[in-house]
């Protein structure tokens, strides 16, 4: 692992696209998770609040330095064998993507109802 330091016009881990998709993509996350968590009963475990936190936190993360400074700034570099690298990230892209992973690992083991009241 090495830091480093890369300016990402990109989405997470760099993958290139139109400056506006990252905003409206993070936005529309964001959102709909937050209705999901409001709607239905089983976000409300306490698991399902850090997968969200995480998530959310990370997201929010990136939309600020992306409105702040047009980029977002990625500096954990990792060479998982040889010469072969993981893009770099930041930590809020390792935020996102734990609380992505716990959040589907969740749904996948709750029954999920809407709340009633």
């Amino acid at each position: 692992m090495r830091l480093t330091h890369v300016n990402n016009m990109g989405i997470i881990f760099g993958l290139p696209v139109h400056q506006t998709f990252p905003l409206i993509l993070t936005i529309g996350v964001v959102l709909i998770a937050l209705f999901l968590y409001y709607r239905y009963a089983p976000f409300h475990s306490r698991l399902i609040k850090i997968a969200l936190g995480l998530f959310i936190g990370g997201s929010l993360g990136n939309l600020v330095d992306r409105l702040r400074f047009g980029y977002v700034t990625d500096f954990i570099d990792l060479r998982l064998w040889g010469n072969f690298h993981w893009p770099a990230f930041n930590l809020a892209d390792f935020a996102m993507v734990m609380g992505a992973i716990l959040f589907a690992y969740l749904l996948l083991r709750l029954k999920i109802s809407p709340k009633r009241g």
